[in-house]
Order: structure tokens, then sequence, then C-alpha cells
């Protein structure tokens, strides 16, 4: 029975509706992800290009959804806070989708990239926020586990959708150059009319509660944990605060960026022996850089007294998270570099391990990336099936044990891929890191949504991604100089890196102050 003043319980049929849009979210996700190198090729991209190509992703998450996480705590129409963004996001996404494959030039595909995956961010952080905003903390394990659940399905149906336009309707699955063929055409199409109407279905079937009942809800929520009106209120860096802590990031980055260009220069030190240093490594020194940037405009900002802007919100609050927060971030951080180094190296790790065919233009190197994309599929409805499981065991576990067990399982799916020698046994790898996936993207999340403001939940939610994406652009950076210079070059050892990322984030999991769940406040924000 509902206390008065708090958030009623949804039906599971409500928690269903308010989830169900996350399905074409991911079905358009898995689409860009597991096509658009392939159009980029088609159109005349080298290999070596992709990965410059490909920074749109990374990028466009960390600058877009803290802004729209922003704005979507500040909208209150006719249509609620959250949803006016999950429509236009998934109509200019759906556009986007239509669009890519009909791209006559690598530069136009490169362009509808980055507005395709700013469209996909758009729509899906207010996601996030939607949960914590709608259910009681005692449900938030089974809204995020939900999420979780579409998110492997719809990876799942996204990676079938070109085998299915092949082997169901007899789509040719090749092309003149520098044309798309057929099957990956009407994949996209396809996965826009499903994002658009998952998204829709979850627009018109759900409702939002007025700022009235939000700033009710919260109240008793904060009294109940004996907080006062502005015990959360974040603490606020001074203007010479930020001016120090970004001079000391920008001289970082300018060292360490000399030091690289030094290490790949003619004059090269001897000290350095034969270690590889790539150029990738410019990139690490760039957001060192970029991090003092921002401080020190926050700094000027400060000084002027000018501290009602957007971008000083986000970054004030970037600076003042809630323990819980900071503490989640370290082990976001692990998980998903662990996650990266999978995504990066699988399927070389794969071909060259398993099928002793490293070289791309043999056919074992081909069979071998065919293989790694339907055991892709594999791990995902597996961790569609583990959603479900944590929606039963939600009540029955502390979740943050939960979710450190679930990323050992992880782990040693990661390590036995090392130990396993025949290709068409990598199914058992796949279970514990599709039971670590499904964790991954839930549990975190419902954390999260207990130890924030309400009237923060989008901004800090967007705020939370950052934590995604520094670990993906790291490694970009950091995977291959280690692989190289540890491992002799060997892509396995990738895995062996991210079975050992993970134990450090199940590790983390187990400090994290998961305080609203046990009946104290995790509100407290400190300084950075």
């Amino acid at each position: 029975m509902t206390q008065a003043g708090h958030k009623p319980a949804l039906s599971a049929g409500q928690i269903w509706n308010m989830s169900f849009g996350f399905l074409g979210i991911q079905i358009g996700f898995d689409l860009q992800n597991g096509n658009v190198s392939r159009i980029f090729q088609t159109l005349g991209a080298e290999v070596d290009e992709l990965a410059i190509l490909w920074i749109a992703a990374p990028m466009t998450g960390l600058i877009v959804q803290p802004i729209i996480g922003h704005l979507s705590d500040k909208t209150w129409g006719r249509f609620g806070r959250r949803r006016p963004y999950f429509l236009v996001g998934a109509l200019l996404a759906s556009l986007a989708l239509f669009v890519m494959p009909n791209s006559p030039a690598l530069w136009v595909a490169a362009g509808i990239l980055w507005i395709m995956d700013a469209s996909l961010n758009i729509t899906m952080e207010p996601f996030r926020a939607f949960v914590g905003d709608n259910l009681p903390d005692r449900q938030r394990t089974i809204g995020y586990a939900m999420q979780s659940f579409f998110i492997g399905v719809g990876a799942v149906v996204a990676g079938a959708l070109p085998w299915m336009m092949t082997n169901w309707l007899g789509l040719s699955n090749v092309a003149p150059a520098g044309d798309i063929p057929e099957t990956v055409r009407w994949a996209f199409y396809i996965g826009a009319a499903a994002l658009l109407a998952a998204v829709c279905w979850t627009v018109f079937t759900t409702r939002e509660y007025s700022p009235e009942e939000m700033a009710r809800f919260e109240a008793a929520r904060r009294g109940e944990l004996g907080l006062g009106e502005h015990a959360s209120a974040p603490l606020r860096r001074s203007a010479a605060q930020f001016a120090r802590g970004g001079l000391a990031w920008v001289i970082a980055g300018l060292v360490f960026a000399f030091f690289v260009a030094v290490a790949r220069s003619e004059a090269r030190p001897a000290i350095l022996g034969n270690i590889a240093i790539s150029k990738e490594l410019f990139v690490l020194a760039a957001l060192l850089g970029g991090f003092g940037i921002i401080q020190l405009v926050a700094s000027v900002l400060r000084g002027q007294g000018r501290n009602d802007s957007g971008f000083m919100e986000v970054v004030s609050d970037l600076f003042a998270m809630p323990r819980t927060m900071r503490q989640l971030a370290v082990v976001q951080f692990f998980s998903w570099f662990a996650m990266f180094a999978m995504w990066i190296y699988g399927t070389p790790a794969v071909a060259e391990y398993h099928f002793t065919a490293p070289d791309p233009a043999t056919r074992g190197y081909q069979d071998a990336a065919d293989w790694w994309s339907l055991l892709g599929s594999v791990r995902n409805g597996l961790a569609a099936a583990a959603a479900l499981g944590f929606i039963l065991i939600a009540a029955r576990i502390d979740r943050r044990r939960l979710h450190a067990i679930n990323l050992t399982l992880g782990a040693a799916g990661f390590a036995s891929m090392l130990l396993i020698r025949d290709p068409a046994l990598l199914w058992v790898s796949m279970i514990g890191v599709g039971i670590a996936w499904a964790s991954i993207v839930s549990l975190p999340y419902a954390i999260l949504a207990g130890c924030v403001p309400a009237e923060k939940m989008g901004i800090y939610m967007g705020v939370f991604n950052i934590f995604i994406v520094v670990p993906q652009l790291l490694a970009a950076t950091v995977l291959g100089f280690l692989v190289t210079n540890l491992f002799g070059g060997a892509p396995i050892y990738a895995m062996g890196i991210a079975a050992v990322s993970f134990v450090l984030a199940a590790a983390a999991t187990l400090f994290v102050s998961d305080g609203e769940a046990a009946g104290v406040s995790p509100l407290r924000a400190g300084e950075a």
C-alpha cells in the first residue's frame, strides 16, 4: 500500500509500456554499430580511416546527453517532461536511418552518422531519467531491468535483420562497387519504422507526473531520509578552484602531447627501447587538455557571476556529484572499458586465436567474423534472459552484490576465451559476458536514480554518460598500446585485459553506498 505523498507502485503492464521504446532505440543503435563501417568502406573509406570517422559516436554522446538531460529537467509542457524528447529524437533518428544507406558519398554518410547518433542520444537519455521519475525506488531495479531486456531483444533483432533480408526475403547481399546491398537498405528501412513505432508506443501509452506531484514526492522522500529542503544542494566550486584545476589539466595535456610527439619523432629517447607509441595517444592528450579548458571557461563565467547558464549548471553538477554517483563512476569506467575491449578486438581475436586465420583476405577470417557476429546475438539473447531474471530476484538480493556477482561472471567469460580453443564452444564464454552486459545497462542506473535529486534526474543521467564515453575513448587510444607492447600484438589478450577490468569493476561495486535502498541518505554531495 502506497504511503501518503510517496510515488505509487506501477503495474507490470505500465512498466512494460514505459520501457518498450528502448526496443526501437536499441535496434537503431545496433544497426548503426553493425553496418556503418560496412557502408563507409563501400563508399571508399580505407580501414585506417574508420576510427576517425567513428569518433562521431562517443563525442556526440559526450556533448548531447548532458545538454538534453539539462533541458528535459526544465521542460514541463502539455506532452510532459521527457516524452517530447523521445518523439523528436525518434523522428530525426528514423529519418537518418532511412537516409544513411542511400548516402551518395562518404562525406554524406559521415555527416548522417553524426545526425543519427545525436538523434538516438536525444531519445535515449531522457528514457533513463523517465524510469527514475516514474518509479519508486523499490521498483527501479525492475524498471531498468526491463529496459535491459528490450536492449537485448533489440540487439538480437538488429543483428538478424540483414540475414533475414537475405534468407527469408531473397534480397541480394552483394552490390556493384560503391552501392549499398539491398539487404542493408531494407534492414535500415525496417529498423527506422520499428524505432519510431516503439517510441510512439511509449509516448502515447504513458503519463508523467506534474511538477507539483514531483515536488510532493521529493519532499516526502527527503523527509523519510531525514534530509532538509536543501540537503542535496551541490557544493559550489569557486572561480579560483576551477582556474587551478583547469590549468593543471591543460598543462598535463600539453606535456603528454609533447611526450607522444617526441616519442614518435626521430629524436626518440633510447630509453623507450622497442615500445611503440601510436598517434592515437594524441587523442588522450586532447581529452586531458579539453577537460582543463572546460574548467577555465567555468572559472571565467563564475568570476563574472554568470552562474545561471546551462553550461555552468552541468559543470557545477559534474564537480558536485553525490557520493554514490562518484563511486558508481569508477564501476562504470572499468565495466565499459572491458566491453569496448571486446567490441574493438573481438573479431581479430577469434580469427587469430580460435580460427588461426589472422589475414582478413582469407576465407577463415571471414568465417571467424561471421561466427563472432552470431555469438553477439547469443550474448544479447542471454542478456535479455538475464534481465528477466533480475526482475524476478530484484527484491531478494542487494543490488550491489548482484552487480558484483554479474561482473565476476563476465570476467570469467572473458578469461575463458583464452582457455577455450574450439570456436564452437565460445558460446560458453558468452553466458558470463551476456549476464554482465545485462547488469551493466540496468543495475547501476537503478542505484543512481535513488541517489540524485529528482529535479536533476535528467542532467545527472546525462553526466553519468561521461563515464561511458571516456573509457570508450581511452580504450581506442590505450588498448592498442597495451596489446602491442605487453602482448606482442596478439588481440586475444585484450580479452584478458577485459577480464581484469571486470574484476576491478566488481570490487569497486562493493564499495558503492546504495543509501536509499538501505534507508539512509545517499544524497550528500561532496567537493571534487
